[in-house]
């Protein structure tokens, strides 16, 4: 799996941050910046993260090496 991020989207509210602070950083007054496109053992906070993020900016991407 891999987090990717519509930036077109993306309007800087930090609720990814909140959720998955290892994977995202949300700059003040900027937008989501992906630490780790690949969530590891951190996919239940990716999942939240996506799930939870106001303007949908958010996704899981199975790669096509996964199951």
């Amino acid at each position: 799996m891999r987090l990717v991020v519509d930036l077109d989207l993306c309007q800087g509210h930090a609720v990814c941050q909140d959720e998955a602070p290892e994977l995202f950083h949300v700059p003040k007054q900027g937008q989501v910046q992906l630490l780790h496109p690949d969530p590891g053992t951190d996919l239940e906070a990716a999942r939240a993260a996506v799930r939870y993020c106001p303007t949908q900016a958010l996704s899981l991407v199975a790669d096509s090496t996964d199951d």
